[in-house]
């Protein structure tokens, strides 16, 4: 019930999505058409200016917050909104909850890059982190990188001013000391990498990543738009437009944000996928197809698994007593 474009835009990305082996269930009032889908009837909506906090603990019969109970309760293995992203994060808190050792949840997003994937991993749940967290999100995007997106062997990147170990804030410094022990580590990267490459984890906290996010969409989105514009302006830039169509609309395909449709919010016991406000229905439909994903590639457990294995890692390390 959170989309901007209305329930019906939803129902036919999940009506698309649906297959054997997929079987998506609407949440929400019970006159909606479901379009044969099983529906969980909730008689409230948490709308896009509700505070978040407060939304989630008093409209507790929310679309939102009854589709997350549903999986925090086991009667859905995953769960996939355009709603309210704070509302989203504050529902999933409270009724998936955090995945033993996890410090916080982070917004995991895949980054359609030249060679192959990247993951921006924070995107927004976060804006304020300490080093222990982005040294965490690391872990969480180089797990969804190798299992979901099929990186063999996925490198981890900061997000920074500059590719030197001395640049960056505070906040960087102490986080590039930390990812320094993992083997996979690649150093410092900037912004202007994030479309280039493949293969990458780019880590950071929340504040800096929605932003580096929603100017790389709007950048690609302007550039398309600006490219179809001056394409039909002439007649020789039409008969151009012609010759390059094909290769135009693989482009448009790889660097379109509907085409993986959504992005994880890692970190808790179960499977959460928060999707554009914005979704088409193509784009529900593969937030749907991503959210699956996870769950065969066990996600969630496997980064439990790994997170077990520190704790016993850090307990077996060597401690030393000061003199």
């Amino acid at each position: 019930m959170g989309s901007d474009r209305g329930p019906d835009e939803v129902i036919a990305g999940a009506a698309a999505a649906a297959s054997e082996g997929l079987q998506p269930v609407v949440v929400g009032p019970r006159t909606l058409d479901t379009r044969g889908l099983e529906l969980i009837e909730a008689t409230d909506v948490i709308e896009m200016d509700d505070k978040p906090t407060e939304a989630v603990r008093a409209k507790v019969d929310s679309s939102l917050v009854v589709a997350c109970r549903a999986v925090g309760d086991g009667r859905a293995d995953a769960v996939v909104s355009p709603g309210n992203t704070g509302a989203m994060l504050a529902a999933s808190l409270l009724h998936i909850r955090r995945v033993k050792g996890v410090l916080r949840p982070a917004i995991a997003v895949v980054i359609p890059a030249r060679e192959g994937p990247n993951v921006l991993i924070d995107a927004g749940a976060n804006a304020d982190a300490r080093p222990e967290h982005l040294a965490q999100f690391a872990e969480m995007g180089a797990i969804l990188s190798r299992e979901v997106l099929g990186v063999a062997s996925p490198r981890v990147r900061l997000l920074s001013i500059g590719e030197e170990p001395e640049k960056g804030n505070q906040l960087t410094l102490d986080a590039h000391a930390l990812l320094a022990a993992r083997d996979d580590f690649a150093g410092n990267t900037e912004g202007r990498n994030l479309l280039s490459g493949g293969g990458d984890v780019v880590v950071t906290d929340g504040f800096t990543g929605n932003v580096a996010l929603k100017l790389t969409e709007g950048t690609i989105k302007a550039i398309l738009e600006g490219l179809r514009s001056e394409i039909a302006a002439t007649p020789r830039g039409k008969a151009g437009g012609l010759l390059i169509r094909p290769a135009a609309r693989r482009l448009r395909t790889r660097l379109d944000p509907d085409t993986y449709g959504g992005a994880y919010l890692l970190g808790l016991r179960g499977l959460a996928v928060i999707a554009h406000g914005n979704s088409s229905s193509r784009a529900v439909a593969n937030a749907i197809a991503l959210a699956a994903r996870g769950v065969e590639h066990d996600v969630v457990g496997r980064l439990a698994e790994r997170l077990q294995e520190e704790v016993l890692e850090s307990a077996r390390s060597p401690t030393t007593t000061p003199e």
